[in-house]
């Protein structure tokens, strides 16, 4: 009888352990590649800008300056008031627009010296962007992150 209730046992354990599930088969799709950001047409972006420099922080305008633009990334130049036009090394890539100025004296802080560089987006006739100022003070680095805004001239 032993035996019996022993065999019933084992049969009633066998019938109620779990079964392993199989693996599941996970067959992984590469996600699609990004779309390629779009490209600034630099013909659609030439022309003469009224620009205004803020800080990053601020809506209160510390200077101004007019962008010439031209068509390709060169011939690019910065006019500051009463002082003569600054070339800009330009570059694209996707939808920005970097812009680098050769080193001049500032116009926020008299008898420094400072070099910009900026990133610019163009929507229509109005043109945004962040600028880094590298200030050079008694042979020291200072940074200070600015913001740009500016219309397009009527041609």
């Amino acid at each position: 009888m032993r035996r019996i209730v022993l065999a019933l046992g084992v049969v009633v354990l066998a019938a109620c352990a779990k079964k392993e599930p199989e693996p599941e088969v996970v067959v992984e799709v590469p996600a699609p590649a990004p779309a390629p950001a779009p490209v600034v047409d630099l013909a659609m972006v030439a022309g003469t800008w009224d620009m205004q420099v803020m800080g990053a922080t601020s809506d209160s305008v510390l200077t101004t300056y007019t962008l010439n633009a031209t068509s390709t990334t060169e011939g690019w130049m910065m006019m500051l008031p009463k002082r003569p036009p600054l070339a800009l090394r330009v570059t694209v890539s996707g939808d920005s627009i970097m812009s680098e100025a050769p080193e001049y004296e500032s116009v926020l802080r008299k008898g420094v010296k400072v070099r910009t560089m900026s990133v610019f987006h163009v929507n229509g006739s109005s043109m945004t962007g962040t600028t880094t100022a590298h200030y050079t003070i008694n042979g020291a680095d200072s940074v200070v992150m600015l913001r740009s805004s500016g219309t397009r001239k009527p041609m």
